[in-house]
């Protein structure tokens, strides 16, 4: 009631259920249009207009273009298909069991496995969102840097930050944690990170210091 920006919706463009013990990867065609060319137009050309050869011309070149947009389109799709295929493959953990074991994973990952460019891949996950059972999640979520852990693994950049995020939670909001304790937490669930990343991942969650977080009740 106080504020004047419309809300915006986000409308999944990819759906992964799990079925038996399989997750099966579905598109939402709902916002597409079935494109299709108007068979008038391949009687016309095919006529030749009364022998009109550069209204021919003129609608075999605009049927030309618009069978490009249509197969662009279905490729457009089939290669969503793909990545999306790819990220549930490689990330079966995070789907399993949730932001804890979601797995580091670089664009190159994905383009290696499915045989395509780094920048088709990062072209096709722009803006596209993929509902999972874990949640509502962009695509290029799934795509974040390693830290390491002090048994010689890695874990996902964002399973850190969730971390951050519950031990703040978790904190005595009368003495709350410093980035250097934070760090020291972390390492106690194997995970290394110097203070300086902390305070870096800190901000990116919006989370402030310890002096801004301090309740004084």
């Amino acid at each position: 009631m106080f504020g004047q920006d419309d809300v915006q919706y986000i409308s999944a463009d990819i759906f992964v259920y799990k079925i038996g013990e399989e997750y099966v990867v579905m598109l939402n065609d709902e916002g597409l249009p079935n494109l299709r060319i108007n068979p008038l137009y391949y009687s016309e050309g095919k006529a030749g207009l009364n022998a009109d050869a550069k209204a021919e011309e003129y609608i075999n070149d605009k049927m030309r273009s618009a069978l490009w947009l249509i197969k662009s389109i279905q490729q457009r799709q089939r290669t969503v298909y793909k990545v999306a295929k790819s990220l549930v493959k490689f990330q079966r953990d995070f789907l399993d069991r949730g932001i804890e074991h979601l797995r580091p994973l670089v664009l190159r990952d994905i383009a290696e496995d499915i045989g395509m460019h780094e920048s088709t891949i990062s072209r096709v996950t722009t803006n596209k969102y993929m509902q999972t059972p874990q949640g509502l999640y962009e695509l290029k979520y799934f795509f974040n840097s390693g830290i390491s852990t002090n048994e010689g693994d890695f874990i996902a950049s964002e399973s850190v930050k969730n971390k951050i995020r519950e031990i703040v939670d978790a904190e005595d909001q009368r003495k709350p944690y410093s980035d250097q304790r934070l760090a020291e937490l972390l390492a106690a669930h194997n995970i290394n990170i110097a203070r300086r990343t902390v305070t870096k991942y800190r901000e990116m969650l919006r989370i402030g210091s310890s002096s801004e977080r301090k309740r004084h009740f």
